[in-house]
């Protein structure tokens, strides 16, 4: 009867096997697309995780015995990276001092088909604050007081609309933001506030690729006002693609044929400054110089951003973010690689003339991304640094611990003959470990010298070499 019982057990236990493995196989057919059922995906991503590792905590990525790192892991990027650009430290040390409770107001430049309304709706929605933006259902914008004020911190689509102009640009943004805000909250006395500048950028074909299809389906930005130097072009400065109210149902030769397509380098040209080469004036110089010109100069400005992140690195574009202004996420965010741009299947001969038609966006993005992951080793290497000085003071202070407290009743062996007084530069050293833990300081902040630790110093050492291969 026992033989029987424990029989049907397994009988039980297989099929309820079969079926869980059943519906893991039928949520990739059902659902190939993981925008579109995200928590089915996560379901079966932890069941295939778990049955792999044996761990309840299927989601924890193990390698080696070790953690793989998430941020390694989202894109595939290389371990070792090598820069082909040199930055100052100020370049690459991008934390910005920013008050929320004072008159700090962070603006985000929002490039079209860059995953900027996504963004948009991060910084509104999905970041820890003593008092949360007021988002209410049904309403486009959100209210993003101050703690204890009715002032906005957020410059930003979401948060104070299109304030200055549907997708408004680098041009327009720096000669209108600050009369906005100066217009938008009572003027009295209030000191000279500072402007955080933020943005997106993304690979220039795809980015191409995907403001297409959104044109072919009738989305227009004929509500910009491309404002420059005090006024919007002419109907000759800039002309118009297409004669009617939209541009639907246009091939992708169509869009690629039109001379006046502001997709073309559209980040390279919403990022510069076009008052350097006389707006959209085109006859005051040649096409190449005045592009060579817009290209260094949206270079320099992003450069001088706050911060910029970019769509194929969400998990590090967090990660910048968090860093530079000091404030965390409630959720992190996804590397979502199927967009409609990426369902396009493009002719080998017809990506070579997007290429040539976004020379200078290629340019700029090849810059951004160096930037951006120089950034992103530099601030890694620096956090691992303050996590092992910590565990070095920790170390540093039971050694103190072990010197000076005495265990009653206990008995001097031979190896415990006292040692020669320690000389006065480390007694120094200890005395100044002992005031800052006292006076409360951070001790995360106290480095330790080289020679400590050096097992621990490879990754900062590969670095840097690949920085002086390139000088």
């Amino acid at each position: 009867m026992d033989d029987k019982s424990s029989s049907s057990h397994h009988r039980l236990l297989v099929v309820l096997l079969m079926v869980l493995l059943f519906g893991v196989i039928m949520i990739q057919y059902v659902c190939p697309s993981k925008s579109e059922c995200q928590m089915l995906h996560q379901l079966g991503t932890w069941f295939k995780d778990g049955a792999a590792t044996g761990s309840p905590r299927g989601g924890d990525q193990i390698q080696d015995g070790l953690q793989k790192d998430p941020y390694i892991a989202e894109d595939g990027a290389l371990v070792r990276f090598v820069p082909r650009f040199n930055f100052t430290d100020v370049d690459l040390n991008r934390a910005v001092d920013f008050n929320i409770k004072g008159d700090d107001v962070i603006v985000f430049l929002h490039i079209q088909k860059t995953g900027g309304t996504t963004f948009g709706r991060h910084l509104v929605r999905n970041i820890q604050l003593e008092r949360p933006c007021e988002c209410h259902a049904g309403q486009k914008k959100c209210t993003c007081f101050r703690p204890g004020k009715k002032e906005t911190w957020l410059f930003s689509r979401f948060s104070t609309g299109w304030s200055c102009g549907l997708h408004a640009d680098w041009t327009e943004l720096t000669s209108c933001v600050p009369s906005r805000m100066d217009s938008r909250e009572a003027p009295v006395d209030l000191p000279s506030r500072n402007y955080y500048y933020i943005t997106i950028l993304r690979d220039p074909v795809s980015r191409y690729l995907s403001e297409w299809r959104h044109v072919q389906r009738g989305a227009t930005w004929r509500a910009s006002l491309h404002v420059c130097d005090g006024r919007s072009p002419t109907l000759s400065e800039l002309p118009s693609c297409y004669p009617g109210d939209d541009w639907s149902g246009c091939s992708l030769q169509e869009f690629m044929d039109c001379p006046y397509n502001l997709a073309n380098n559209r980040q390279t040209r919403m990022l510069a400054d076009l008052s350097l080469v006389g707006c959209y004036n085109v006859s005051t110089m040649n096409e190449d110089e005045r592009w060579a010109l817009l290209v260094e100069s949206a270079k320099r400005n992003l450069r001088g951003m706050a911060f910029f992140g970019l769509t194929e690195y969400q998990r590090k574009t967090q990660y910048l973010f968090e860093r530079t202004f000091n404030l965390e996420f409630i959720a992190p965010f996804t590397q979502l690689n199927g967009t409609r741009a990426s369902g396009v299947d493009v002719p080998d001969e017809t990506q070579r003339r997007i290429l040539r038609l976004n020379r200078w966006d290629l340019e700029l993005y090849e810059y951004a991304r160096d930037l951006f992951l120089q950034r992103f080793q530099v601030a890694r290497q620096q956090e691992r640094r303050r996590a092992r000085a910590r565990r070095q003071q920790e170390r540093r202070r039971r050694l103190l611990r072990g010197r000076l407290v005495a265990k009653p009743g206990r008995q001097l062996k031979p190896t415990d003959a006292p040692r020669p007084p320690p000389s006065r530069s480390v007694v120094a050293e200890e005395e100044q470990l002992r005031g800052k833990a006292g006076a409360g300081g951070e001790a995360s902040e106290v480095l330790l010298p080289d020679w400590w630790d050096l097992e621990e110093n490879g990754t900062m050492e590969d670095y840097m070499d690949n920085v002086e291969q390139w000088k």
